[in-house]
């Protein structure tokens, strides 16, 4: 048994979401595995990609040493499917209380999305294991330093034009972790020294 602290941690201690958003689930795994080869093991494969459950699913059980969760979680009944296909975490771009709710049923983290000091400390108050910063690229290491000045116990994970020249502003600037999608995903054959670029940003950044 896995408990929610227990995965929450994991992805903190990691400091790496792998965002999948894929034109088929089949595309999806095979970008999902070989990140995992690359030693890239929370992945986030969006519910934009066609057949993505079908793909959480087989990810889920070919890869049990993974964390494979589901993106773009917009309600409770899209929570519970993911979560019955086996993801493990569930991000979502905005603020549900349906989605936390549903998660936390199942004993699943859940990250919603958030942008304001009044929506990370709703998400806080609902019960949300991890923020979701979205988009962050937008926003800056900057925003998030003056947010965490009045928010410091908010769990932040910023998501949204990040990629290893930029990791370390954002680890300085108070997140736990990264969400990096295109940086890592797009040209699969660049995927692994891409995602090793990734890694060792953040271990030096860690240091």
């Amino acid at each position: 048994m896995t408990y929610r602290w227990q995965i929450a941690g994991r992805i903190a201690e990691t400091g790496i979401v792998a965002i999948v958003r894929s034109a088929s689930a089949r595309e999806a795994e095979e970008i999902s595995r070989t990140l995992v080869g690359a030693g890239i093991d929370a992945l986030e494969v969006s519910l934009t990609t066609p057949g993505a459950l079908g793909a959480i699913e087989a990810l889920a059980n070919d890869l049990p040493e993974a964390l494979i969760g589901a993106g773009t979680v917009l309600d409770g009944p899209t929570a519970r499917a993911a979560i019955l296909a086996g993801a493990r975490f569930l991000v979502a771009p905005s603020l549900r209380a349906d989605v936390i709710e549903m998660g936390h049923r199942y004993g699943v983290v859940v990250a919603p999305g958030c942008q304001t000091p009044t929506e990370i400390e709703r998400a806080l108050s609902a019960g949300a294991d991890l923020v979701k910063l979205f988009p962050a690229g937008q926003l800056g290491p900057d925003y998030l330093r003056a947010v965490l000045a009045a928010l410091p116990q908010a769990p932040v994970i910023p998501t949204g034009g990040i990629d290893a020249s930029n990791a370390a502003e954002w680890l300085d600037a108070g997140a736990i972790g990264l969400g990096v999608g295109g940086a890592l995903t797009r040209e699969a054959a660049a995927a692994p020294a891409r995602a090793a670029e990734l890694r060792d940003a953040v271990a030096r950044a860690r240091r």
